[in-house]
């Protein structure tokens, strides 16, 4: 289940990696603004795609990969959210 999980989460965003889609939606609330994110790196896609640039993917993505990147970057340049709900929105349904 995880497996297919995670296949879901990198085909969507690849989706929108093809066009630098804007804001990108994953589970949890958690939203990421790439197109923001391109221009606070420069657009130099590697410093987190690494060697798959073209692909749209993170390697080995997953929750740990994220928390462990996203907080890493975000501590290096003091800036982006720094606490757990600054990205994991509580959704509210009707």
């Amino acid at each position: 289940m995880k497996w297919l999980t995670l296949i879901t989460l990198l085909l969507a965003v690849s989706a929108f990696a093809d066009e630098g889609g804007s804001v990108l939606k994953f589970r949890n609330g958690v939203t990421f603004p790439h197109r923001a994110h391109q221009s606070y790196n420069k657009s130099d896609c590697k410093q987190c795609h690494r060697k798959d640039v073209g692909t749209g993917h993170i390697p080995g993505f997953s929750k740990d990969v994220a928390h462990r990147m996203c907080r890493t970057c975000h501590a290096m340049k003091q800036a982006g959210p720094a606490s757990c709900k600054d990205c994991h929105k509580k959704t509210v349904t009707s």
